[in-house]
């Protein structure tokens, strides 16, 4: 019987390890990388894992390379070094390509054990509502429930009048971790993506006590993607153009240099309080431009197309029905 490529190579790399090096994790430094979550167009319930070989280019399927490989990222990254290593070997070998046309993109990640959200985390955010700068992270969630795929709709729902967009950098935690020491954080972190926190602001400010869960995630009111680009082929997650553009007009225009916790502050922060586990998505916060603060209001409505844009990350776009 041949084994899989990768099961090979893993196998033998197990075997040189000693076993208290086999037990660490050297995180995710040195790999560069754009990964996807995807289906075969037809195939309904189908998902699979992929490399892009390039921002909008062709996609290496995983599975078709090594059938021993999971069919979702949380899985993929629940492997550790082995996935990734897979993952890398698979996309230098240029084999097993599937052509966009062919394919359906998803969220990076599905179905993740937690949403975790940040809210009033840009300066320039908190200056456009006349807020104070926050000491220390606002922390709310979404249910997992509500993230949709890049491409696909988001769904006002009859219970909302004032469903609002929010382009945000999210990022998506790669390992197992409690009380992870800030100077450590990123090495748990997998990689980012771009998110729009879609926002019902009837919900979120004036009903169910002004707590803000129920206003936050209605069905879809989570893209994610296009891809989960690893942590180390971002440039500098700290100074990324961020954009959201509602019907081809630019609404958000800032940067996360202007976010008050970075990525490393936030996954040492929410540590404190649960476990990390590999495909925890984070939501950091979004620039001003929302159309609640606007003069007057400005809320989404349907045939509108909303785009939310990353500087090496991609953008998503997702029309309103």
């Amino acid at each position: 019987m041949r084994l899989p490529l990768c099961s090979f190579y893993s196998f033998r790399h197990f075997l040189s390890q000693s076993p208290a090096a086999a037990t660490q994790r050297r995180g995710f430094k040195g790999i560069v990388m754009r990964l996807v979550q995807f289906r075969h167009r037809g195939d309904g319930d189908g998902i699979r894992v992929g490399v892009e070989q390039g921002e909008g280019l062709g996609v290496v399927d995983l599975k078709a390379f090594d059938p021993s490989m999971p069919s979702t990222m949380r899985e993929l990254l629940e492997m550790g070094d082995r996935g990734l290593e897979c993952a890398q070997r698979a996309l230098e070998s240029g084999q097993c390509v599937v052509k966009r046309a062919q394919i359906q993109l998803l969220s990076p990640v599905l179905a993740p054990e937690k949403v975790v959200c940040v809210g009033m985390n840009y300066r320039d955010h908190c200056l456009e509502q006349n807020a104070p700068i926050p000491k220390e992270p606002i922390i709310f969630s979404k249910f997992p429930s509500a993230i949709t795929g890049p491409y696909d709709d988001i769904i006002l729902p009859s219970e909302s009048k004032e469903v609002d967009w929010e382009v945000e950098l999210a990022f998506v935690i790669g390992r197992r971790g409690k009380h992870i020491k800030e100077e450590d954080a990123l090495s748990y972190v997998a990689g980012f993506t771009v998110a729009n926190d879609v926002s019902a602001r009837d919900w979120q400010m004036k009903r169910n006590g002004k707590q803000w869960l129920l206003g936050k995630t209605f069905d879809s009111f989570c893209p994610l993607g296009p891809a989960l680009v690893t942590t180390d082929a971002v440039t500098d997650p700290d100074n990324l153009g961020v954009r959201c553009l509602v019907n081809g007009e630019t609404v958000q225009s800032s940067s996360t240099a202007q976010m008050i916790f970075k990525t490393p502050a936030l996954v040492a922060w929410v540590s404190k309080f649960v476990t990390l586990t590999p495909g925890d998505v984070f939501l950091t916060g979004t620039p001003p431009g929302v159309g609640v603060f606007r003069k007057p209001p400005v809320f989404l409505k349907k045939g509108d197309v909303v785009e939310c844009q990353i500087d090496q990350l991609g953008s998503i776009i997702n029309k309103v029905v």
